[in-house]
Order: C-alpha cells, then sequence, then structure tokens
C-alpha cells in the first residue's frame, strides 16, 4: 500500500515547502483581480503565502506576487490583501 503524496507548494515570501493546507492561496482571476482564495479551488493562477504577516511583508518587499503573476500590482491591492490576512492570521 502506497501513501499518499502531499501536494507541497512554495511561499512566495520566505520560499519555505509547505504543504498545500497550510497555506494562504493568492488568486488571480480571469479579470486581472487579485483575492485571496480560502477553498483553493476558484478558477485562476493562483500563488501562496505562508498565513503569517512576516511572510506577507517579505512576498510585498521582494515582490514575489508581482513576478508569479507576471504583472503589477497597486498598493490599495496590498492593503485590501493585507486586510484579509488579518482576518485569516
Amino acid at each position: 500500500m502506497s501513501t499518499k503524496k502531499i501536494p507541497l507548494r512554495q511561499c512566495v515570501g520566505c520560499g519555505e515547502m509547505k504543504s498545500k493546507k497550510e497555506m494562504i492561496r493568492v488568486l488571480k482571476t480571469p479579470e486581472e483581480e487579485l483575492i485571496l482564495d480560502a477553498t483553493g479551488r476558484k478558477n485562476g493562477r493562483g500563488a501562496y503565502l505562508c498565513p503569517s504577516m512576516e511572510c506577507f511583508k517579505k512576498a510585498v518587499k521582494s515582490k514575489g506576487l508581482e513576478r508569479s503573476f507576471k504583472m503589477a500590482i497597486p498598493k490599495e491591492v496590498y492593503e485590501t490583501l493585507e486586510k484579509e490576512m488579518e482576518q485569516f492570521g
């Protein structure tokens, strides 16, 4: 009997590999909108973050999300994501 494979994802903030369930998914919808995806199942391009404000700040500073989504991210979007992260964390 084989063990079930656990999907690992890399945090765009700290670069650590963790299981998909431990991370928060930031989603770019087809309408170019960035939202947090709690279920991890919505359609669109996803990037993963550890559920800590420290990793979020690192991702902002290193432009990790901008690299993942291949687009410039306005300050307002970062502020909205930060408020949503505080609710999760």
